[in-house]
């Protein structure tokens, strides 16, 4: 199943939505999920998830367009951007790089599924931006300009606009590396070590 127009139904009704509870809801994105990690990418069919979770294709088409849209929502659905607010812009970055660490062990799995997909696929590219991508960056831009509000680092510093870089590029990096997962304690030392120094933080 891609995303091609041609795997869709007959598109009547199409851009009526189903009134679908938030239970039942969970229950789709928990078996688009399932399916992701168990079978990758390119196994997740709308056929599928209608017949795992008892219910018409026709519904999911309704509710959601196209496969990258549902499983960006269903990424979106599992995880949830923390709000993190110390008081202190290195300690702010120290949670970051624990929480990021502590979703990287848990995506494992849900990330490598999507690896191969996503160069391929223009779409579940951007839909994945858009869930995953984007709101850790708007989270990440919010403590640099606490931090600069507060005081604690220069508006105009040439290293706050690399810490996304920084940040998402070690996570995707160490296991080419080094064959091992970013973890949250080795997050927080990368932090420690090459992002605040680089802010002139302790």
């Amino acid at each position: 199943m891609t995303s091609q127009a041609a795997d869709r139904p007959e598109p009547v009704g199409a851009s009526r939505r189903s009134k679908i509870t938030p239970e039942r809801e969970q229950e789709f994105y928990d078996a688009v999920l399932e399916q992701l990690r168990e079978c990758g990418y390119d196994s997740v069919t709308m056929e599928g998830i209608a017949a795992s979770t008892r219910c018409s294709k026709s519904t999911l088409y309704r509710q959601w367009k196209t496969k990258p849209q549902f499983v960006a929502a269903a990424l979106r659905s599992h995880r949830r951007t923390r709000c993190i607010d110390t008081g202190s812009l290195a300690d702010d970055l120290r949670e970051a790089a624990r929480a990021a660490g502590e979703l990287s062990g848990r995506d494992t799995k849900l990330l490598q599924a999507l690896a191969h997909a996503a160069p391929q696929d223009p779409e579940l590219q951007r839909a994945l931006r858009e869930a995953l991508v984007e709101p850790e960056i708007a989270a990440l831009k919010e403590i640099i300009r606490r931090g600069v509000e507060r005081g604690e680092v220069p508006a105009d510093h040439p290293a706050l606009e690399y810490i996304p870089a920084q940040m998402f590029g070690v996570l995707r990096v160490r296991p080419v590396l080094e064959g091992e997962e970013a973890d949250p304690d080795y997050l927080v030392r990368f932090v420690e070590a090459a992002v605040l120094p680089a802010l002139g933080l302790t």
